[in-house]
């Protein structure tokens, strides 16, 4: 299994690392330098004006000797930690504070180089060896530019400022890049470990392997979705061994009728059955051709709810007068096995809005149901109670009843339980999930209830319809 997206965690962790060093060593220095110098050169102009406006004036006009100058000069020049000049028009060096300047004029001084600025950098018209961080301020007395004070602070002691702050961001980078690899750690634990798991499990689904369970019992969406996984798994390794019975139990339901059918014939044709007894066998051919039938039309029925978008023709009808005449039509088979019904009805009436034609079915199905499970001589009833704007209808019997692990699978197609083998002689398999399926297209629920030995009740809901009063 190609491991991409743990490598593309892992390359994107490191061109992190590589593009935030380069950022910081680039871009972020430059940026440094260029807010140092500028906020420096702001600073040493304060004070060269400073300077200019007050000791420089005073030496011009004399107030101030040439030494008291020098000396307040040579003080700010210590505390700034650079060199202050005071240098006329033509270039001539008149003061000088700090490290002594090799020569006495700076050759090519000329003021307008500076253009709109009050600083520059580089080595002043060739009066230091080394890039100098230049500021003025013009000394102007009665209106008149007499010279200029200028401060020269070197560019290496910037530089190393700089470096300060690019080393404490390099520090911070690297706490970042730590954090970085703590919330890979977290995030390689918490997803992409679950994220191999569930993909190695669902390469081992697609192989038909249904065995491997996902090991991931976490209370988040990873969680949750390995649960689902390992249900889906669950059921689909009991898919095939349902396909199995399912085949199983239609070639059965079909095979059997048919092979009577086939042997009776070739035995009537051969002449092995005697003219006198044919009436018989053909009956039996006819009782078997109306089992493969309704077996037929039971499937094409149960396809057709098993489609989306089914059609129901929805009406107002008395749910006890249609309980009545369905109960009515198993009147001979009733009396052949001394079955008796009990109905429970509420009510003379009870109108409820639903597919007339189609719950008819499902009464049909759960009577017919309770009759060839109950005992003789015993009794089903039939009860409707309304409660909450529904009608509940209860189709109760006392016959053999269902085994606690046949429950959640009577409603599959052509489930039969063992017991009910030797006694469902004419059953398909499929009377209980039609009566699902129209429930369900209905939104309505059914419920069975049932003990072994003691019987089965099937309940299902109907919305009820209120009838309007008469003067209201």
């Amino acid at each position: 299994m190609k491991r991409t997206l743990y490598l593309k965690l892992l390359l994107g962790y490191g061109a992190f690392g590589i593009l935030g060093f380069l950022t910081i060593a680039t871009f972020t220095s430059r940026l440094a330098l260029n807010y140092i110098i500028r906020d420096t050169a702001s600073d040493l102009y304060r004070e060269s004006t400073l300077l200019s406006s007050s000791y420089a004036a005073n030496y011009y006009r004399g107030t101030m000797t040439l030494e008291d100058v020098t000396s307040q000069f040579q003080a700010v020049s210590t505390y700034l930690d650079a060199a202050i000049q005071v240098i006329s028009n033509s270039g001539q060096i008149l003061i000088h504070a700090g490290q002594e300047p090799p020569e006495k004029t700076v050759e090519g001084f000329d003021i307008t180089e500076f253009g709109t600025s009050y600083y520059q950098t580089g080595n002043f018209f060739g009066a230091f060896s080394e890039e100098t961080l230049s500021v003025f301020s013009p000394i102007t007395i009665n209106y008149k530019v007499r010279g200029y004070v200028l401060i020269h602070k070197p560019v290496r002691d910037l530089v190393a400022l700089k470096d300060g702050f690019i080393n404490i961001s390099y520090m911070t980078l690297a706490i970042i890049f730590l954090c970085a690899f703590v919330v890979l750690g977290l995030f390689t634990f918490t997803v992409y470990i679950p994220i191999w798991k569930i993909t190695r499990a669902a390469k081992d689904y697609s192989e038909g392997n249904f065995e491997t369970q996902i090991n991931i019992h976490t209370n988040d969406e990873m969680g949750y979705l390995a649960a689902s996984l390992n249900y889906m798994a669950t059921e689909l390794s009991t898919l095939e061994e349902d396909q199995r019975k399912f085949i199983a139990n239609v070639s059965h339901d079909f095979r059997s009728p048919l092979t009577s059918i086939k042997g009776y014939i070739e035995a009537i044709m051969d002449g092995t059955i005697p003219h006198e007894m044919q009436d018989k066998y053909l009956n039996i051919i006819l009782f078997e051709t109306e089992r493969l039938n309704k077996l037929t039309q039971s499937m094409l029925e149960l396809n057709k709810y098993g489609k989306k978008g089914t059609m129901l023709d929805i009406s107002s009808f008395d749910i006890n007068n249609t309980i009545k005449l369905v109960a009515q039509s198993f009147e001979g088979i009733c009396q052949e096995k001394k079955i008796s019904f009990e109905l429970i009805l509420t009510g003379e009436t009870s109108f409820v809005l639903a597919d007339m034609s189609k719950i008819q079915q499902v009464l049909y199905n759960l009577i017919d149901n309770a009759i060839k499970f109950s005992h003789p001589d015993s009794t089903i009833t039939i009860e409707t109670t309304e409660k909450n704007e529904k009608v509940f209808i209860s189709v109760k019997d006392t016959g053999i009843g269902i085994p606690k692990e046949s429950m959640k699978k009577i409603w599959e197609r052509f489930y039969k339980t063992d017991l009910s083998r030797g006694k469902d002689k004419r059953g398909t398999g499929l009377g209980l999930a039609i009566v699902k399926e129209i429930i369900s297209v209905h939104n309505e629920n059914i419920n069975v209830i049932s003990t072994e030995g003691v019987g089965t009740e099937f309940i299902f809901t109907l919305p009820l319809k209120r009838e309007k009063k008469e003067g209201i």
